[in-house]
């Protein structure tokens, strides 16, 4: 299934094909060439978008707040006890996951609950494995509690390549496990922040896959 954040420019790759198609037709020479060489560019382009805007169902059968589901797909390259300093402001125990352009880029609630904070916030764009990348690249911050009053804090952070996120979250609103809780375009990285004590159930170097790996437990 095609993410809906990349139908317009799947439209728009098609619509290309197709007057390439039809140009290569129309014309000889050296302009069939290059529109031979632009067709397979395209192509390319589509079967990438293809790829990387895939957005599988993984339905979480059974809904289990003492287990944390990873927010995205990707590698864990941080598992550390850190200073939160946006909304916690103390120590906090933080879980980072590195999404690839090969990855899928869909952004999944790791718990059920609501939303007490979603905030933007402008930045650079840094390589997403950057210690710095977590508070000085553009990103975007959700904290969601618990019913039995635990809050996690998760934040999208833009890489590289990344130039868009997207935010499905608002201030107040009531989610559940599994449910979306946003898209990043292309390499990137989500953090993960828990209470200290929460028990971490990955390891360093791990590939995971949002709704379906555990990450912590509480």
């Amino acid at each position: 299934m095609l993410h809906k954040e990349g139908k317009s420019i799947f439209v728009i790759l098609i619509g290309s094909l197709i007057l390439l198609l039809w140009g290569v037709g129309q014309v000889g020479g050296v302009w069939s060439i290059v529109l031979w060489l632009l067709l397979a560019f395209v192509l390319f382009m589509l079967v990438f978008s293809i790829q990387f805007f895939r957005n599988p169902k993984r339905p979480i059968a059974t809904l289990d707040n003492s287990k944390i589901y990873a927010p995205a797909d990707g590698k864990v390259v941080v598992i550390e006890e850190t200073t939160e300093h946006e909304y916690f402001k103390d120590k906090r125990l933080q879980v980072s996951i590195f999404m690839s352009p090969l990855n899928v880029h869909a952004n999944r609630v790791p718990v059920s609950g609501k939303v007490q904070l979603s905030k933007y916030h402008k930045g650079k764009y840094l390589v997403a494995w950057h210690p710095k990348s977590s508070t000085e690249n553009e990103r975007t911050t959700t904290v969601i509690k618990t019913d039995d009053g635990k809050e996690i804090l998760v934040r999208q952070i833009a890489g590289a390549v990344a130039r868009r996120i997207k935010n499905y979250m608002s201030e107040g609103q009531a989610v559940k496990q599994g449910e979306e809780l946003g898209f990043i375009k292309f390499g990137s990285r989500a953090d993960i922040f828990l209470p200290i004590g929460t028990k971490v159930t990955v390891g360093l170097d791990q590939m995971v896959k949002g709704n379906i790996d555990v990450i912590a437990e509480w």
